[in-house]
């Protein structure tokens, strides 16, 4: 199948464990796919992991609106924006210390708004194109220790209903809420309590990177043609089991 032949797919975050598994099933559906991410390093790592000649690589930290436009502009038309940049810190709650709340509000929100602004005048008009936004399972369940990472992922949903009204019939604007994923972001977490959070998942493991891609995968397909405003959940059944 290479149903995303000739399309360009921008993947912010592009460097992580997501990212990376989102553009091995893009690629192998025929895709040109760039991935942005604000590790060096781990771009270059991902790219030759990654052996196609159909990916690129873009060092942003897609901290300013013109930061996002650059990103976009580069790209342009471009099909599909699966945006999965964010950051992921324990919240300390202390009012003399409000940088893990401006962190997470500015890399886990603002950006999104910033990227999909710029997406919207920048994607191939030829057909419905895709957004897809990163949201938790935090903000459903809340997160005792990282109370600014679950507000600012809750403004994920939020930001996905209202663009699926704003940019439709031409961008279908979707979201997906992962539980706990193997990768790297996820280690303090199963470091901590793991085998307690892991009891939680009717499923009884956590997930891998690619059963997410998978569901990226079909909402930038033609299979999700009616689909748009819709958060989906990848929690192994942990949310509402």
């Amino acid at each position: 199948m290479v149903e995303f032949t000739g399309k360009r797919v921008v993947i912010t975050g592009g460097a992580g464990g997501i990212g990376v598994e989102t553009a091995r099933t893009f690629l192998d559906h025929g895709a040109h796919v760039l991935l942005v991410d604000i590790d060096t390093e781990r771009l270059a790592a991902a790219r030759e992991a990654l052996g196609d000649t159909r990916v690129f690589t873009l060092v942003s930290d897609l901290a300013t609106p013109a930061a996002c436009v650059e990103v976009m502009e580069g790209a342009k038309p471009v099909y599909a924006l699966v945006h999965l940049a964010g950051v992921f810190e324990r919240d300390p709650l202390l009012s003399d210390q409000h940088g893990v709340w401006d962190r997470a509000i500015a890399a886990n929100l603002t950006n999104a708004y910033d990227m999909a602004v710029a997406f919207r005048t920048r994607a191939d008009p030829r057909e419905p194109s895709r957004l897809v936004f990163a949201s938790s399972v935090a903000y459903r369940r809340g997160s005792a220790d990282r109370a600014a990472y679950a507000a600012a992922k809750g403004g994920i949903v939020g930001l996905t209903r209202a663009l699926s009204r704003k940019y439709a019939p031409d961008i279908l604007v979707n979201a997906i809420a992962p539980g706990l994923i193997v990768t790297r972001m996820s280690e303090p977490i199963v470091a901590e309590r793991g085998d307690a959070y892991r009891q939680e998942i009717p499923l009884g493991r956590f997930g891998q990177p690619s059963e997410v891609a998978s569901v990226i995968r079909f909402l930038c397909s033609k299979d999700s043609s009616y689909i748009t405003g819709q958060t989906i959940t990848i929690d192994g059944g942990i949310t509402n089991a």
